[in-house]
């Protein structure tokens, strides 16, 4: 019986920008589509097997139960977006500003590019508490990554607001919530939604200078293509 997300996660990206095939394995990737369909008490193990066409006995020979299902998804969704937001940062330097929006833009790519795997954060209620304590310890992570970059940036005039910690949950909140609503067929492509939400995070933290509209970006390491692309008024996905 395997309950370890190590053999079944996804591979690490060879970028934090790169996003291949999802590459779970069978069960993981079916019980995924399942709860994101039925929510995870609405969906039995049954209901997996049956789609991944295997018996009862057989999933449960790869994972304990259902719970051991959803936690493997959730801890390999938020350990993914742990290492693309590291890398953002190391290759953004020490230059919070530079720092901030590469973690900014890595978490939207990721929200946009997984929307199946992200959404399920919704269903964390469903943890059983030793699980849950250990996804959120891995959030709570990622949060203060932020946090940790927004207090830097303050110290050197680099950020102005006055409530560090509820702009960066504000931040994430709104990242997080591009799972939602986001579609590859929509008027926006996920670069595009980064580089906007990329310039509402950094109105939400006080970068001195942001504007909104149809301005560019307030900082140089975007391409132009990439700032173009900001300034075009498209409407948000639906």
């Amino acid at each position: 019986m395997n309950t370890a997300p190590s053999q079944d996660a996804t591979p690490p990206a060879e970028h934090w920008r790169s996003y291949g095939p999802l590459g779970l394995h069978p069960i993981l990737t079916h019980a995924m589509e399942a709860f994101n369909e039925h929510g995870y008490h609405g969906t039995s193990v049954r209901d997996i097997a049956g789609r991944v066409g295997v018996t009862v006995p057989a999933l449960y020979y790869h994972y304990e139960n259902k719970q051991a299902l959803l936690a493997t998804l959730l801890e390999t969704s938020i350990k993914d977006v742990l290492d693309r937001c590291r890398a953002a940062a190391g290759e953004a330097g020490d230059d919070p500003l530079e720092r901030f929006c590469g973690m900014v833009e890595s978490i939207v790519l990721y929200m946009a590019h997984r929307r199946q795997l992200a959404f399920l954060d919704t269903e964390i209620r469903s943890l059983e508490p030793s699980n849950r304590a250990r996804y959120v310890a891995l959030r709570d992570y990622l949060e203060h990554m932020l946090l940790d970059t927004v207090e830097a940036g303050r110290s050197q005039g680099v950020f102005t607001t006055p409530i560090p910690a509820d702009a960066v949950r504000s931040v994430l909140v709104m990242c997080q919530g591009v799972a939602n609503w986001f579609r590859d067929d929509g008027p926006l492509t996920a670069e595009e939604v980064a580089e906007r939400h990329v310039l509402l995070s950094l109105g939400t933290v006080g970068h001195p200078g942001t504007v909104t509209g149809d301005s560019p970006l307030p900082f140089p390491r975007r391409s132009s293509a990439a700032r173009t692309s900001v300034s075009r008024g498209s409407a948000p996905r639906t």
